[in-house]
């Protein structure tokens, strides 16, 4: 799937911890069904088997909503699996050696927390950038966190777009504005919620307006 920045307006990561009686299938499926532009599925305590497997039932799922699917950190189970892309953090693989190893219209993001960070994503080849914490986070508690004033420098800093990541809700959503980026990446904010088709409408709309 060819990328777009608007693909990054509501960019929805998945966490196994907020599952609960649902299934992470069942849960991705109420974020798409409530209007989540991109979905990015994150393992981090999974075996290769078994997340290529559910690499593969879940890049089946967003395509029949015609979303794309972002694998995180693992290169090989996303070419496997027929996902559209992967993200990598700062400590992963380059953004260059991955360019080397996949098709022309591979999807990659980056983590950026500093300028320098983002322009040598944007020279390697990334597509887009993540940029954060921008509030403290549940999910990386240790995460660095990026003022508002540095969200826009990073993101302003390169031609590419940028999403804000990091402990992003409904209700500091708006805080953001200004900030430079084409999105914004959620967790618990569509993933913890009780209706998860709803409140990813209800937090689309607002970061639309905020955008």
């Amino acid at each position: 799937m060819k990328f777009k920045k608007e693909m990054l307006l509501l960019y929805a990561v998945t966490d196994r911890k907020w599952t609960g009686e649902k299934t992470l299938y069942q849960q991705v499926e109420e974020a798409l069904k409530g209007g989540a532009t991109l979905i990015q599925l994150r393992e981090k305590n999974m075996s290769q088997e078994e997340f290529l497997k559910e690499a593969r039932e879940i890049t089946e799922l967003c395509h029949r909503y015609g979303t794309a699917l972002i694998i995180n950190d693992n290169v090989e189970v996303a070419l496997k699996s027929g996902a559209d892309g992967v993200h990598v953090g700062i400590e992963d693989t380059p953004v260059k050696e991955i360019r080397k190893m996949v098709p022309g219209d591979f999807i990659i993001g980056a983590t950026a927390k500093t300028t320098e960070q983002a322009q040598r994503a944007e020279q390697e080849g990334a597509d887009y950038i993540g940029v954060g914490a921008v509030f403290p986070s549940p999910t990386k508690k240790n995460a660095i966190r990026i003022t508002l004033e540095q969200l826009k420098k990073i993101s302003g800093s390169v031609r590419i777009p940028a999403v804000a990541i990091g402990g992003i809700t409904y209700e500091n959503a708006d805080t953001l504005r200004g900030g430079g980026m084409a999105g914004m990446a959620v967790v618990s904010a569509v993933f913890g919620a009780a209706d998860i088709k709803k409140e990813t409408a209800r937090l689309k709309k607002k970061i639309r307006e905020t955008v």
